[in-house]
């Protein structure tokens, strides 16, 4: 990236180390691999100090004084969008006004490909992806190569995490399940595990891994939900359900050859939707 170029960047940190090794990594197209970078992710581990203690007044307590935390590194990424640089400033700035969580979106998704192939080169199945509300900070920017492959800029700005007003009844509802779970009143289904990880595959771009893993769910889903106390209040959710046994079947057929076409990833989109409403309708009449 020559050093008077300008490119735009999305830039995060979480509170951890991301995992692969600081440094700068090319990213091509998939299947494009004599192809120019698409785009250059930077990734650095941001040291933390230890708090001080502060000092005692008075006489000593006779109970022990509470432990500091231990001091936690951080991981910085920053996505750099090298297959489009800018023409100048005021087209970064014109930008710049108009970047927002789209763009933020975009990045992620260039920064979960790198994780996840992390997470594959290092066979570490505890490498796991990361999302947006995790974030301590997210900004967009634009600068020099250089400039911003060191975690820095000619302009940027940071993004506020969208709220989402929710009910309190809604807000409430984890927090009792997540008692009755840890307090045995009710056991976990392996369906949701399955469903989960579907969906993390299928936001993250990975159809092939979301219509395999979506196979797997729903096949757990119809066995355990029909044996379920609350079963008769899911009929029409089961019914809807095992109508798209046959089309999940294929969409998991096509993907061990291949990407899934439109088709079959707009079934694997519809059903993990429809089971994760049935999911969510079973959570609520054990409320």
């Amino acid at each position: 990236m020559p050093g008077g170029v300008l490119f735009r960047f999305v830039q995060v940190e979480y509170p951890w180390p991301l995992g692969p090794p600081d440094g700068r990594y090319l990213v091509r197209a998939p299947g494009d691999p004599n192809g120019a970078p698409t785009h250059v992710v930077v990734l650095a581990t941001l040291g933390a100090g230890r708090r001080p203690r502060r000092a005692g007044r008075g006489r000593a307590r006779a109970i022990p004084p509470e432990p500091d935390p231990a001091p936690v590194a951080t991981g910085r990424a920053t996505i750099i969008d090298a297959g489009a640089p800018l023409a100048d400033a005021a087209a970064g700035e014109a930008w710049l006004r108009a970047a927002g969580e789209d763009e933020l979106e975009a990045g992620l998704l260039v920064l979960e490909r790198a994780l996840h192939a992390f997470r594959l080169a290092a066979a570490d199945p505890y490498a796991g992806p990361l999302g947006r509300r995790q974030a301590l900070v997210a900004r967009v920017g634009f600068g020099a190569g250089e400039q911003v492959a060191d975690g820095q800029w000619t302009a940027a700005r940071a993004l506020t995490p969208p709220h989402h007003r929710r009910r309190r009844a809604r807000v409430l509802a984890p927090q009792a399940r997540l008692a009755a779970l840890l307090g045995a009143r009710e056991a976990p289904l392996v369906c949701e595990e399955l469903a989960l990880r579907a969906r993390a595959d299928l936001d993250a771009g990975r159809p092939r891994e979301a219509a395999l893993q979506l196979r797997v769910a729903l096949d757990a889903a119809l066995a355990e939900l029909a044996g379920d106390p609350r079963a008769p209040e899911l009929t029409d959710r089961l019914a809807e359900l095992r109508a798209q046994g046959d089309a999940v079947a294929a969409a998991a057929q096509a993907a061990l050859a291949g990407p899934p076409g439109a088709e079959h990833l707009e079934a694997v989109t519809f059903t993990l939707g429809r089971l994760e409403a049935a999911l969510r309708a079973r959570a609520a009449a054990g409320a």
